[in-house]
């Protein structure tokens, strides 16, 4: 007999196989005479109030083995297939969009500007000990996309757009672990997500898709109305290739490529997006605050059973939202700018947790008329008034990759200060008054921000924490229009605007299910 049941227990009784069992023996009635066999279906924290609880979904089995899923996937050898996609972008969209094609039966040709996850190692190095940004070859470009070394949040509310335990599965069948299928927030962490990626690669090659590193989309001709080839450049030169299908999939900040739509009359528009900064607190004190402990004991205490603690913030200041975004519990401030005379900021975090930071982005959601300075440039007003703040930013940093920053409770107060504590950020701080960098819109909102985001969690706002400037790619200032039905470009019937970087999706999760809805459509 198998049951599928729902219950709450403290953090140890969830952690410990004996205490659950005796749990649920209470619940079904259950002599210990029965062999009761359990598998966690789902699991997720309610960490209101002082009594912290773990809410389970459980699968129990008395005297049946509860048999593994078996995760398969019918991918097909496509090495001789006459129907081919061109997939500009190896992110979670385009990697996922080739995948589907393998199940489709089409040959997927994924086309990278940067390179394999692992020479993409090199140029990351590069940049946080010399401060060098290679243009091509950064946290956002290369292999896998942004999401690879940002993090590996593999949550979403796009209930709607796509099947998220496909997306999870196809994760698990490359490597990830099975607990992303249990976790309400799951999360692989960018130090696992590298494999991932390549093991996906790997299953791409196997089925005869192909992918091609170092190959930057510079161009594209047309004829009625469809693409009929795309041009590359290569480590050869460039290279103009034939295309059937063509899905864009390039992230957020393929800047060049909307200036390539712009410049070839090809509809764009200017979208809303957000900006503002990372916050770093000590992860003790997150977790002191939301774990509602009164001493650094107690934490040590509940951080035996309990993970980083992590929160989410919103807030409207003069009718601007004001909240947090990618927070990273136990992580990391990654500098992520894809040309030199820039200052970027995201975050990220180790499987495990344990780095002693917690950071996020705080940011304020901008409307278009905000970009009104910015209107001789059309649909990219507000991509040029997200240069012009990173810009800013690598100004005042001192013209490297060193980040401007300010302690919490001075920049509320407009203190410039006097030091800054210690941060995970590896090319180093340098103390500025960041409402000159970040401008009075959105450096009064953050300012009120973080008043009310303190009546929501004591001690958050401190000068133990330290705002790190600038968060700028929260998503695409520009979208790549398309049809909502049959999802191509309204002048290009075979160009398919795809994921982060078209407007359509906003992480990994979103990302991969609007890859693989796109790959759905196509028709030859």
């Amino acid at each position: 007999m198998q049951t599928k049941i729902q219950l709450q227990v403290s953090p140890a009784t969830a952690l410990n196989e004996q205490l659950l069992k005796e749990e649920v023996r209470e619940m079904l009635f259950l002599s210990t005479e029965k062999n009761l066999i359990l598998k966690i279906l789902k699991r997720s924290i309610d960490a209101r109030g002082h009594n912290i609880k773990i809410n389970l979904t459980v699968l129990a089995s008395v005297d049946e083995e509860i048999l593994p899923e078996k995760i398969e996937f019918n991918y097909l050898d496509v090495s001789h297939s006459k129907k081919t996609c061109h997939i500009i972008g190896a992110g979670p969209a385009g990697l996922f969009a080739a995948l589907r094609c393998l199940e489709l039966g089409i040959k997927p040709v994924v086309v990278e500007r940067g390179k394999n996850v692992k020479d993409r190692r090199r140029d990351l190095a590069t940049l946080n000990k010399e401060h060098i940004v290679n243009p091509e070859s950064n946290y956002c470009f290369g292999e896998g996309g942004a999401g690879t070394y940002s993090d590996g949040k593999l949550y979403t509310r796009s209930n709607k757009r796509g099947d998220i335990d496909k997306i999870l599965k196809i994760f698990v069948y490359h490597g990830a672990s099975e607990e992303i299928m249990v976790d309400a927030h799951p999360h692989i962490g960018t130090n696992k997500l590298p494999q991932l990626i390549e093991n996906i690669r790997h299953t791409i090659l196997k089925f005869g898709g192909e992918v091609l590193f170092n190959s930057k989309f510079i161009d594209f001709d047309i004829e009625k109305e469809t693409v009929a080839s795309i041009t590359l450049l290569t480590e050869v030169g460039e290279q103009q290739i034939p295309v059937q299908q063509l899905i864009v999939a390039t992230g957020h900040s393929a800047r060049d490529v909307y200036e390539l739509f712009n410049k070839k009359n090809s509809l764009i528009e200017a979208k809303p997006f957000a900006l503002g900064v990372r916050v770093e607190h000590p992860q003790s004190l997150i977790d002191k605050i939301q774990y509602s402990c009164n001493n650094l004991q107690d934490v040590i205490d509940k951080r035996n059973y309990l993970p980083a603690a992590s929160y989410s913030l919103v807030n409207q200041v003069n009718g601007y939202g004001v909240y947090s975004f990618c927070m990273c519990p136990g992580g990391i401030i990654a500098p992520c700018a894809t040309n030199q005379q820039e200052i970027v900021t995201n975050g990220w975090s180790p499987s495990k947790r344990n780095n002693p930071y917690a950071n996020s982005g705080i940011v304020v959601g901008l409307d278009l008329k905000d970009f009104e300075a910015y209107k001789n440039y059309g649909a990219l007003a507000g991509l040029e008034f997200q240069k012009q703040i990173e810009q800013t930013a690598w100004t005042f940093g001192g013209k490297t990759q060193t980040a401007p920053a300010q302690r919490l409770q001075d920049f509320v107060n407009g203190k410039v200060s006097t030091d800054l504590p210690d941060c995970s950020y590896l090319p180093g701080l340098k103390s500025v008054d960041m409402q000159a960098v970040l401008g009075k819109l959105i450096g009064v909102s953050l300012q009120q921000g973080f008043k009310n985001f303190a009546n929501k969690m004591r001690g958050y706002l401190t000068n133990d924490a330290v705002i790190v400037g600038v968060e700028s790619r929260t998503s695409t200032p520009v979208r790549i229009p398309r049809d909502k039905e049959v999802l191509h470009h309204p002048q290009l019937k075979n160009l398919f605007p795809c994921g982060e970087g078209a407007g359509y999706a906003g992480g990994i999760v979103s990302a991969a299910m609007d890859g693989e809805r796109c790959a759905s459509v196509l028709q030859f």
